[in-house]
């Protein structure tokens, strides 16, 4: 029974330091989304961090400004959606086989 808790000890802490190693990288990842057909489009990391924005030349025109602001939150927020499943998706490569079905850790 000793060496079954040791064992297993030892695998979470494994899957601790992957989780860090995983955690330290997710800023190195970036996603990119669009809005308005690709006249905008948004990067984020997988920190959730937007890096860039890019809007299209032919969208910038002062009588549609609203139309403009709307469609970069939209490509913000899917970027930010993106980079948030990303994320999981990194964080579930490392837990899985390690935890049971269903257990999930918070925050991630």
């Amino acid at each position: 029974m000793k060496g079954g808790m040791q064992g297993m000890l030892k695998q979470v802490q494994k899957m601790q330091e992957e989780m860090q190693k995983v955690q330290s990288q997710l800023g190195n990842l970036t996603v990119t989304e669009e809005a308005g057909g690709g006249m905008i489009k948004a990067t984020a990391n997988g920190n959730k961090e937007i890096i860039s924005v890019e809007i299209d030349s032919q969208v910038i025109n002062q009588d549609e400004k609203e139309i403009l602001e709307d469609l970069v939150v939209a490509a913000v927020n899917k970027a930010l959606e993106s980079a948030g499943k990303m994320a999981e998706e990194e964080m579930a490569k490392v837990t899985k086989g390690m935890l049971p079905p269903g257990f999930n850790i918070p925050g991630m």
